[in-house]
């Protein structure tokens, strides 16, 4: 019996949550990356000739010519993951910032864990001289809530504080304690503009010397900002794809890059998308003619089969688990059935799932 779902020829069909679901071992889920970036797995995915190879990321070159393109994330992630002790209780409560409100008062979207404990007014400490206290002002969603943090001091220095406080946000399929490596290669090399709550996964497997590499052989560099949050990650709960909202993220695709890319798609280069994250920013500003806009605002674009691409033709990406929007949007891109196969194919080779896991470039 195959791993994961056969669908039916019907494209409609493919819109189906259940189209997505397969039986990922759990030892492939990869709690710590490769040892170095440029040596995980590569499996490459050739769409024309529906062939499938297995090489090392730092094979990827040889699939580039000069002039070629990467449009990179560069977002940057910050350690999201806080832990503070209730007043009173002096009970532990994992706080995870999602994203600023307002930065004159300080305010945050946060989830909280456990989050029956924490009520509307409730204080938390942060540290141990208990120098920065939040207050809860609002609950958002069953985890969610809105955090009014307290501190004296400027602005920068608060920011320094939640810095010194917080851990890198690893998902929580990791179940280990944070390394401090994991401050290092939970971030892309190339990470610029922080505000991201999760790392763009497929950048992970560049190098310094790769890049370096792909600058001498002439490829250009395209850089937009999507600041990840977990929305990405949240689990479709709809049988119909159609209905499912994706939360939005901040983007930003400046001139320079919307120059590289237009470019080359006027030349017919290989314009290589490095993630999903850089596929959903283009997807969100292309121009009724097929060309990149300038964007400035936040995006809940929701990519699923079948869906035409209009500037990449190539991309880079992870393994995704069971269900995900990431799996669905790589569908799309590859074609169902073709990763149906792909996938089949990685688990019974063992190449590892998920955010520290092994990549993936489609052609």
């Amino acid at each position: 019996m195959s791993i994961i779902k056969l669908a039916t020829k019907n494209k409609n069909d493919y819109m189906k949550l259940s189209n997505f679901g397969f039986e990922l071992p759990n030892e492939l889920l990869a709690e710590y990356p490769a040892e170095n970036r440029d040596e995980s797995r590569l499996m490459v995915l050739n769409r024309k000739e529906q062939t499938i190879e297995h090489k090392m990321f730092k094979d990827i070159i040889d699939y580039f010519n000069e002039d070629d393109i990467l449009i990179l994330n560069n977002t940057k992630v910050f350690p999201a993951r806080l832990y503070g002790n209730k007043e009173k209780t002096g009970a532990r409560i994992e706080v995870f910032l999602l994203r600023e409100l307002n930065e004159e008062q300080r305010l945050w979207d946060v989830l909280v864990d456990p989050a029956r404990k924490i009520r509307i007014g409730n204080k938390l400490y942060f540290g141990d001289d208990d120098t920065l206290v939040a207050e809860v002002i609002d609950n958002t969603t069953s985890r969610g809530r809105t955090l009014r943090f307290l501190y004296d001091g400027s602005y920068r220095e608060f920011r320094i504080k939640l810095n010194e406080l917080g851990e890198t946000p690893l998902p929580k399929y990791i179940k280990r304690d944070v390394e401090p490596e994991d401050e290092d290669r939970y971030q892309t090399i190339f990470a610029k503009n922080e505000g991201a709550v999760a790392a763009p996964t497929a950048g992970l497997h560049f190098s310094k010397h790769l890049l370096k590499r792909f600058e001498i052989k002439g490829i250009n560099f395209a850089e937009v900002t999507l600041h990840v949050g977990l929305g990405t990650f949240n689990p479709v709960e709809v049988e119909d794809l159609s209905k499912h909202k994706m939360d939005s993220e901040e983007l930003r695709i400046g001139p320079e890059a919307v120059k590289i890319v237009n470019k080359g798609l006027k030349e017919k280069r290989r314009i290589c998308a490095v993630g999903t994250t850089a596929i959903r920013a283009i997807e969100s500003a292309v121009s009724t003619n097929g060309e990149l806009n300038e964007f400035d605002g936040w995006t809940n674009k929701f990519i699923f089969p079948p869906h035409d691409f209009s500037i990449a033709n190539c991309m880079v990406t992870n393994f995704h688990t069971p269900k995900s929007t990431l799996l669905m949007m790589v569908s799309a891109f590859a074609g169902h059935d073709f990763i149906k196969r792909a996938y089949e194919e990685a688990i019974k080779e063992g190449y590892k799932f998920y955010s520290y896991g092994d990549a993936m470039l489609i052609i």
